[in-house]
């Protein structure tokens, strides 16, 4: 899915956001050669893009600001001054504190590190200067190789990546500087154990492949299938997430949105909503065969394990377990009987091919004594046919529904959080107002930006949902 995206130029030709009390509070840049030396562009900034997405590993921001020749330097010998680029100067990883607000006085502070400087334009007395900015576990990421052995739950294998100072967890370097803030962990407990060897692969590697096998913790008694198998792992301003598909859907919503083309007295959404989108645009693309080679609707999976020389196939369907799902609408497609067929086990169409490691990483504890090797070494390290289908469909299915809202600039929203949008049916009727039954209801933001310049302030969200049909509103 394409990334919530608001170009200057658009965003200044479609809306006009006045808003007491919004603006760009804060960028300070701190040189990485002397940590005394701070600069604020601010007053040069042209625009600021802040993102969040569940497919994103981190946080980042776009910052485009004017450079010009007297920024920095000492002094009144206007010789002794430079650009920042050149002054401070800009060489990448450098610390960039900022602060922002909204129309409602929602501040957003960030500490975000340098990963890109672009030069755009410019002459001998200035320059357009545009910085990739990305949060601090991004860039440590690319440092770190994890060569150690985990046993346990796929949860616990998550938060140790992510507290541990040998893999992502904050150095005492990071720790001790002014205004530094430990990322919270928002991590969801896992039903399955995996045990497995980090190879050499980076953290983030590492948690996104764990979290395709990975099965929400089940209630007690409640068996060990993997019907809503299926993480994502992002980061938001709020912290680091790993939660199950299914959790994000079991949301109430944060925000009640309404869209139609009805001036209201004072812009002020009707009773039972909470703002009114200035922008929206529904995808109604269907692709059937892009649906098909993702397995959204039924995959076949074939396991093979070498200890045994034995081989078994697994074919589930979708809808086969759709009264489990914690489903954001009110059904799964329904697709045409026609092309279903009558041989057993034979309807799929993707198939999936997994080796089992039964003896080479046993589950359980006492691994390392000789004795508990022996004893497991017929276990199976993981049970894919319990979750590796359910989570293709589960992840192919999130996508089912797209819709693309802006909305006047709120930092109380991220991505992940639960939304409700209503808009009117299609209708030959120009003043018609009734909501349509097939694309409102509960939505998860995937995509988040918020757009800051000196005439905007927006926030543009790019939605999902796994189902169709409109879920009666939720009461406030």
């Amino acid at each position: 899915m394409a990334q919530a995206q608001i170009t200057g130029a658009k965003a200044s030709e479609a809306t006009f956001i006045e808003g007491e009390g919004s603006g760009i509070e804060v960028i300070d840049i701190t040189s990485n050669k002397d940590e005394s030396k701070t600069v604020s562009i601010v007053n040069g900034t042209m625009n600021l893009l802040y993102y969040e997405s569940i497919l994103q590993d981190a946080t980042r921001a776009i910052v485009s600001y004017n450079d010009a020749g007297n920024s920095v330097g000492e002094g009144d010998d206007p010789k002794n001054y430079k650009t920042i680029t050149e002054g401070l100067p800009l060489v990448g990883q450098e610390r960039v504190n900022i602060k922002i607000q909204d129309n409602n006085k929602n501040s957003l502070e960030m500490v975000l590190y340098v990963n890109k400087v672009n030069p755009l334009t410019g002459d001998t007395r200035k320059q357009v200067v545009q910085l990739e900015l990305a949060s601090r576990e991004f860039i440590a990421n690319e440092k770190c190789r994890v060569n150690v052995r985990f046993d346990g739950n796929i949860h616990e294998h998550v938060r140790k990546l992510l507290e541990d100072k040998k893999f992502l967890g904050p150095s005492e370097e990071s720790e001790g500087k002014e205004g530094f803030k430990a990322k919270e962990l928002d991590i969801e407990e896992t039903e399955n154990t995996y045990n497995f060897v980090g190879n050499n692969k980076k953290p983030y590697y590492l948690i996104n492949w764990l979290s395709r096998g990975a099965v929400p913790k089940l209630p007690e008694g409640g068996g060990g299938t993997g019907i809503s198998a299926g993480f994502l792992f992002w980061e938001t301003n709020k912290g680091l997430h790993f939660k199950s598909i299914d959790s994000l859907f079991a949301q109430e919503p944060k925000l009640s949105v309404l869209y139609n083309e009805t001036p209201d007295v004072n812009d002020t959404p009707p009773d039972g909503y909470d703002v009114k989108a200035l922008e929206y645009s529904v995808s109604n693309a269907v692709n059937v065969q892009q649906k098909l080679k993702l397995g959204a609707y039924s995959t076949r999976l074939i396991v093979f394990n070498p200890f045994n020389t034995y081989y078994e196939v697994v074919n589930p369907k979708a809808v086969d377990n759709e009264d489990k799902l914690s489903l954001a609408g009110k059904e799964l497609p329904v697709l045409n009987k026609e092309f279903n067929k009558t041989e057993k086990g034979a309807d799929f169409s993707r198939t999936t091919y997994m080796l089992l490691d039964p003896g080479s990483l046993p589950a359980g504890k006492g691994i390392g004594k000789g004795q508990e090797q022996i004893k497991k070494k017929e276990e199976e390290n993981f049970k894919p046919k319990e979750w590796l289908n359910q989570g293709i469909m589960r992840m192919n299915q999130l996508f089912s529904q797209k819709t693309t809202i802006t909305i006047p600039a709120d930092f109380t929203l991220h991505a992940g959080d639960a939304i409700f949008v209503d808009a009117p049916q299609v209708s030959g009727d120009p003043n018609s107002n009734k909501e349509n039954t097939q694309t409102g209801g509960l939505y998860i933001i995937a995509d988040l930006c918020h757009y800051m310049s000196a005439k905007d302030t927006l926030t543009k969200l790019n939605l999902v949902r796994d189902s169709f049909g409109r879920k009666p509103k939720p009461k406030n």
